[in-house]
């Protein structure tokens, strides 16, 4: 019964996707042959998001697509699928964390506050947006990771933080240090539809364990999807917040990780997971 699920799971994400309009949950029951209650449930487990969310997801993502290329916001808007562009606004927002007209700027007129500080693996660099925190970076020099902040927002006015933010970078240095204690501050997460499937299933891993890559495809619904899912991980921008660390080669050893593959194996170690070093 499970592969069954998966397999319909993943067929009614393609319907989803090439549907010109959000799909309706009654229409996807009727198109399933489920009761509306019972879809719901199997697609948000096998999935992480339930089918409205998932449909949000995708045409966000493809509004991202759109004005990267150059596209016209209001072309974008109808290209994805949105009837009208007060639901367009309320909705992309969540993953573009600015407007589309911002976006597509590449973040002026936005500003984005940050800090640098030091931690056990060494220079952090934590980042927020006014949704929450959108970057925690790792490495050994705080230019390097201002760089790399600056060319996730190449036009946003990106700001010292003041004192009361230093609480926030605290919290993400508590984070390093003790990942057991979680993070009690709002994410700013922005990401393809994918992307976000992704990281909701690193999320779910608790402390202490691992997954493989092919695992991780098979618990968002995408055996087939294991190179996609590497991606994914790698194109995390919130160290530790979502734990990529916690996704290891299928023979257990470690694999590569953003921030050096010493540093993944420091995170695991303090969270008591089982790992084999080749």
């Amino acid at each position: 019964m499970a592969d069954s699920h998966t397999e319909w799971v993943v067929a009614m994400c393609r319907y989803i996707e090439q549907a010109r309009s959000e799909p309706s949950l009654s229409e996807l029951a009727a198109w399933a042959g489920l009761s509306a209650a019972h879809l719901q449930r199997v697609f948000k487990a096998r999935i992480g998001l339930t089918p409205k969310g998932y449909a949000a997801a995708h045409r966000a993502a493809r509004v991202r697509e759109a004005l990267v290329q150059g596209g016209s916001v209001t072309q974008a808007m109808y290209d994805a699928g949105y009837g009208s562009s007060g639901r367009f606004y309320e909705q992309t927002h969540a993953v573009l964390g600015m407007t589309p007209s911002e976006f597509k700027a590449g973040g002026r007129d936005h500003c984005i506050r940050f800090a640098v500080g030091q931690c056990s693996l060494g220079a952090v660099l934590v980042a927020a947006s006014e949704r929450g925190v959108c970057a925690i970076l790792l490495g050994e020099e705080a230019d390097a990771l201002l760089r790399d902040l600056q060319d996730r927002f190449p036009a946003a006015e990106l700001i010292g933080a003041d004192a009361g933010f230093e609480q926030c970078v605290a919290q993400v240095i508590g984070l390093i240090e003790a990942p057991q204690l979680g993070l009690q501050l709002p994410l700013d997460i922005r990401g393809t539809a994918f992307q976000q499937r992704v990281w909701q299933a690193l999320r779910a891993i608790p402390p202490g364990q691992t997954v493989s890559y092919s695992e991780l495809a098979e618990r968002i619904g995408s055996p087939k999807a294991v190179r996609a899912v590497a991606g994914a991980c790698a194109a995390n921008a919130l160290a530790v917040a979502i734990p990529c660390h916690r996704v290891v080669r299928s023979d257990g050893s470690l694999s590569g990780y953003r921030w050096g593959v010493e540093r993944k194996c420091a995170l695991l170690k303090r969270e008591g997971a089982v790992i084999h070093r080749e």
